[in-house]
């Protein structure tokens, strides 16, 4: 039994090397035609949860999302004139490890039995960035995007700016709802570039 405890674990950490890497999965939920509704002014104003006022890191966190979604064209603007209320939640949470994993199926990486302990650099955690476009003037959501990656690395702000990057690999994604965003860093400035975007398949 102790000996196919320590297959199974070795098996689990292989499993999580080869499936997350450098990449995360995107998923959407939208209007039928988000592309067409996202057209025109792209102003936004970020609605902050009160826990989000008060943390010492949400500031940085924020520089990084708005400086990408200034990227994609959208400007950040104060008061009642934006066009879009942005809400935003981020955490970091212990990741379920997948035993003999072949692939990711869309929605379902890594949602098997945790480990029975801690092998080959520690425990494994989850990290997921949702982001949700309200329209200001009739209070309808008009675009959500979730992005998700598994890594040995505890604190949310490393894994974050490759989250925004996946979150914001095209603006809006399209139809199918599932996709896999693959990444590398930049060897100069450390800055995650998208090498590709590609649909999962179910």
């Amino acid at each position: 039994m102790v000996k196919a405890i320590l297959i199974g674990a070795a098996l689990a950490a292989a499993s999580l090397s080869g499936c997350a890497g450098l990449s995360a999965d995107v998923h959407t939920a939208a209007t039928a035609n988000a592309a067409a509704v996202l057209q025109g002014e792209r102003t936004y104003a970020i609605s902050r949860m009160p826990s989000q006022e008060a943390s010492a890191d949400h500031p940085r966190f924020e520089s990084l999302l708005t400086d990408e979604l200034a990227r994609q064209g959208l400007v950040e603007t104060a008061g009642p004139s934006a066009r879009y209320l942005l809400s935003v939640a981020y955490d970091t949470r212990p990741a379920a490890i997948g035993v003999g994993e072949k692939g990711c199926t869309p929605g379902d990486c890594g949602r098997a039995r945790d480990a029975p302990f801690s092998l080959f650099s520690g425990r494994a955690y989850r990290h997921a960035l949702t982001l949700r476009f309200f329209e200001r003037a009739s209070g309808q959501e008009v675009y959500k995007v979730s992005a998700s990656s598994s890594d040995r690395d505890a604190d949310p702000l490393h894994a974050m700016p490759a989250l925004v990057k996946s979150a914001l690999a095209r603006f809006p994604f399209d139809a199918p709802p599932d996709w896999r965003v693959k990444l590398r860093t930049d060897k100069t400035g450390g800055v995650p570039v998208v090498t590709s975007v590609k649909p999962l398949q179910p």
